[in-house]
């Protein structure tokens, strides 16, 4: 299947995915004004989007808050004045704080207006991690909520040394109530409007080695996405009746760049709740809501999947998932389709370079277990490690051109850290992976230590670092161990120090020192206690025999 799929598309349908037809292919496009605010928010303040629907939310209580698009737009002009009135302005840094609550979206909106840099952290992290990021970046200001703000707010002088200014709706002490800034009329603020090369986010994701890294992404990231956010919604985003929820999280790509600002993109609703994912709670949400849209991660597909026939126990309006951040197994593609009754869209990518490969049901056939076949505007090769291109069926690391569309600024003040992935003209992504002769990728795994679990990245040092910090460890060594729910777990193996029983109790105890000090998704679920290490010849433990010997264990033997 060497064909063009886009071929069917008219220019004004190549026009809306930012596309446009070139002599090799397509080619993604956006003006050199391209700002966020005005790509989502701002396009729909006219007489006949304004008063549409833009946010529900669900409150813990259970009611229910609507914002229009214009409620919405108030509310971010007033925060953002107020924070000009602070003394921030172009290219400052606000950290984000919020979780899943509206204030996220309307923080980003604000952000815009006043010409900043949005700092996205996940209310999943432990004190530890979000001080990481608010240190490294040197942030000033924070606009955060409970419950994730209560349980820094005692030690915030401690870690957080540079910090200047809170903005919550439960406010203490020096703090400054956010709810009252939003609803306070700003006044004549004019907006300062930075363009597509400007900063407009800093994400922190780990890696394979050391603390999370923040990556700078600049207003063009979410242009550049258009096209392949409009293919992998199975191209009905823009659906009348379209209405979109995700439960990922919003300070990652996935809640962010994939679901709530493509929402806002479509002039589409979203809906959103502070509940943690939990398939018994989310089929009556989905019909509640009337979700037709939705990003999950495959891992939560799979917990949904635990209930066999559930449009014979839901009147749901579902019709579309897209899925990415692990591979998608061909079992629960077929049950998404069969018993879900949904267009499952699989694409993949990292927070760094994204959206290079996918699947769009509604101009290409999937092949159940493929991540599908390179998005337009992107070049995409399977190299060895000298950068030299494999054949059909042989295994390479997946990379694409340094130059690609959807490729970050940088990492933030880490400029080796961006050099180590560059292999000649390339950008290197570490996943290994097979294609066919028709072009459909198949995911084969990761080349480093990075693990990838229930959608989440997991870099290995930072909890090895934190496990070295308990005083009965001596020696650790962390890596993802194959699991079919989660694609992987992270496993910790364990040498104490002299006089320390290595029993139950102790690996309990060190799984919450863990999820207490960084994040609880960061946690060891398994840790095995060993007597000594295979090193390196650099005098390292060698994780790759450890990573290997859990995949050769998790291998079916001939008798299986």
């Amino acid at each position: 299947m060497t064909d063009d799929y886009l071929a069917s598309l008219g220019e004004d349908d190549l026009d809306r995915l930012n596309l446009e037809r070139t002599r090799d292919g397509y080619r993604i496009v956006w003006p050199q004004d391209a700002n966020i605010y005005a790509m989502t928010l701002g396009k729909h303040l006219g007489p006949g989007d304004r008063d549409r629907p833009a946010m529900v939310y669900e409150a813990p209580d259970g009611t229910i808050e609507r914002l229009t698009f214009a409620e919405v737009n108030r509310k971010a002009t007033n925060l953002a004045a107020h924070l000009r009135d602070l003394g921030y302005g172009r290219g400052d840094l606000v950290a984000i704080h919020t979780g899943q609550h509206p204030d996220t979206a309307i923080a980003h909106m604000a952000v815009c207006l006043m010409g900043g840099t949005a700092v996205t952290l996940s209310q999943l992290y432990g004190p530890e991690t979000v001080a990481h990021a608010m240190n490294d970046c040197g942030a000033t200001a924070i606009i955060t909520g409970d419950p994730g703000w209560s349980k820094l707010r005692p030690e915030a002088k401690t870690l957080f040394p540079h910090l200047r200014h809170v903005l919550t709706r439960t406010p203490e002490a020096d703090e400054i109530d956010l709810a009252r800034v939003m609803d306070t009329d700003a006044g004549d603020f004019v907006p300062d409007f930075t363009g597509a090369d400007d900063p407009a986010l800093l994400m922190y994701t780990s890696g394979s080695t050391g603390k999370p890294k923040g990556i700078l992404h600049g207003h063009r990231v979410l242009a550049a996405y258009t096209p392949s956010i409009h293919l992998f919604f199975n191209l009905s985003m823009e659906d009348e009746d379209a209405v979109f929820w995700s439960p990922s999280d919003w300070a990652w790509v996935g809640g962010l760049l994939d679901a709530l600002l493509p929402a806002w993109m479509a002039g589409r609703p979203m809906v959103t709740s502070l509940d943690r994912f939990r398939a018994e709670i989310v089929y009556p949400f989905l019909a509640r809501h009337k979700i037709t849209h939705t990003f999950l991660a495959p891992t939560a597909i799979k917990r949904l999947a635990q209930t066999p026939n559930p449009r014979e126990l839901y009147d749901l309006k579902l019709r579309v998932i897209c899925t990415g951040g692990e591979a998608l197994a061909s079992e629960t593609l077929a049950w998404a389709e069969e018993k879900l009754g949904v267009t499952c869209n699989e694409f993949y990518g990292m927070t760094e370079v994204n959206h290079l490969i996918g699947n769009c049901a509604a101009l290409f056939p999937r092949r159940p277990g493929s991540m599908g076949r390179a998005y337009p505007g992107h070049t995409v090769h399977l190299i060895d490690q000298d950068g030299n291109r494999v054949g059909p069926g042989e295994t390479g690391e997946i990379a694409t051109l340094a130059t690609s569309p959807t490729r970050f600024i940088g990492y933030l003040g880490n400029p080796d850290k961006e050099a180590e992935m560059k292999l000649g003209d390339y950008l290197r992504t570490n996943d290994l992976a097979q294609q066919d002769d028709d072009g459909y990728v198949w995911y084969k795994g990761r080349g480093d230590d990075l693990i990838k679990s229930s959608g989440f990245r997991i870099g290995p040092t930072e909890i090895e670092d934190c496990l070295l910090a308990h005083p009965g460890v001596a020696e650790v060594g962390v890596v993802g161990k194959p699991d079919p729910e989660r694609g992987s777990i992270v496993k910790a193996f364990v040498r104490v120090r002299d006089g320390v029983s290595p029993d139950d109790a102790l690996g309990e105890e060190l799984i919450r020192h863990v999820k207490t000090r960084l994040a609880s998704y960061k946690a060891p679920r398994e840790i095995e206690f060993v007597s000594d290490f295979e090193m390196t010849s650099s005098g390292k433990i060698n994780r790759r025999a450890l990573r290997e010997a859990e995949r050769s264990k998790a291998e079916p033997t001939g008798n299986d």
